[in-house]
């Protein structure tokens, strides 16, 4: 028998005086969290937001990140929160162009979790950290009583030193701008979503995690002024589209039949009625180049692993500023949102 009273409202009202969900989603309520109630209490007000930030120090620039993971279930299939943790922090510092060195780790463990379990997400991060080529140089561990927390949380800082003349940033999408991506969209949260309790179902799909340096270093090597670069993770590719759009007061236009929706991922969204355009990535990128360099960019990184199926989705343009809209394949067009909270929670 369903239970009713207990269910919850995956986009709950943005006026709610306590956290909900949706705060933690990526899409427009954590960003008004952002905006109204950290950055006021720091006294900061940046102008730019973005993944990771770039400081100087003397002799050049480090990229500063740090991030925490709270998935549910903690294994999946294609990976585990260990792995995606070393993934999705060395991506942050990727997308400033920077080249990833140093990582921490902390973990908040529930009291009564399997030390094996905490040994196969140790091991993951281990293996995933050699895999990348960054050192884990510092971390910490604290343990809360059952019921206080929810298996392993894993918080990393990472550290990257950013090359001279890079220069990416939000703001810098220009119109006449080719919007790239480097291959098949939500594939991570329907991974994600094919075991979680009470919604199992038989996709095939496993997690795209994958640390993105490496492609990124060969894009930069093509000497095209790159502008932006985006890793689509929570709020997926429509999240990360619409902040470029209101950052830098552009249009981004996109074609619906270039997404590269694998069919399974698309058979999953129809089923939950999710949007494939706001589910999760965590081995993806969005690039911003120049419209005379995209061919030279494209082949770039589909000569890389893991942008095999790197294509054109669409451009930037002057005209209806801060929004994004799609070409459907009936010829019409349609405004894709920015998400309002979560969809389903715990993704990465």
């Amino acid at each position: 028998m369903l239970d009713f009273e207990n269910w919850t409202c995956p986009v709950p009202l943005r006026d709610t005086p306590a956290v909900v969900m949706g705060h933690g989603g990526g899409g427009a309520m954590s960003g008004e969290l952002v905006e109204h109630l950290f950055l006021p209490a720091y006294g900061s007000s940046p102008s730019e937001l973005t993944d990771s930030a770039v400081l100087p120090f003397p002799g050049g620039r480090l990229a500063l990140s740090t991030d925490s993971y709270v998935v549910k279930p903690m294994f999946f299939p294609g990976g585990s929160i260990g792995d995606l943790a070393v993934n999705g922090t060395v991506n942050d510092l990727a997308m400033s162009g920077s080249q990833p060195l140093y990582l921490s780790t902390a973990f908040i463990v529930q009291e009564g979790t399997l030390l094996a379990d905490l040994g196969r997400i140790a091991s993951a991060i281990g293996a995933a950290a050699r895999a990348a080529g960054v050192q884990l140089v510092t971390g910490d561990t604290k343990v809360v009583d059952n019921g206080s927390g929810d298996g392993v949380f894993v918080n990393t800082t990472g550290v990257g030193v950013v090359a001279p003349g890079v220069d990416i940033r939000p703001t810098r999408a220009a119109p006449g701008d080719a919007v790239l991506i480097s291959g098949d969209i939500g594939v991570h949260g329907v991974a994600v979503m094919s075991v979680r309790a009470g919604l199992e179902f038989d996709t095939g799909v496993t997690s795209d995690t994958a640390p993105l340096h490496g492609l990124v270093a060969d894009i930069l090597a093509t000497d095209v002024p790159v502008h932006v670069l985006r890793d689509p993770t929570r709020g997926g590719v429509a999240a990360s589209l619409n902040e470029i759009a209101r950052a830098a007061q552009v249009g981004i236009s996109l074609v619906e039949r270039d997404l590269p929706v694998p069919a399974a991922v698309a058979d999953a969204c129809s089923l939950l009625g999710l949007d494939p355009l706001q589910v999760a990535n965590e081995g993806k990128l969005l690039a911003f180049v120049p419209e005379a360099g995209a061919d030279a960019v494209l082949a770039a990184m589909r000569d890389h692993p893991y942008g095999r199926g790197a294509r054109r989705i669409g451009a930037c343009t002057a005209d209806h500023p801060g929004t994004v809209v799609a070409r459907t394949a009936l010829g019409g067009t349609r405004v894709v949102t920015m998400p309002i909270g979560e969809q389903l929670p715990r993704i990465c």
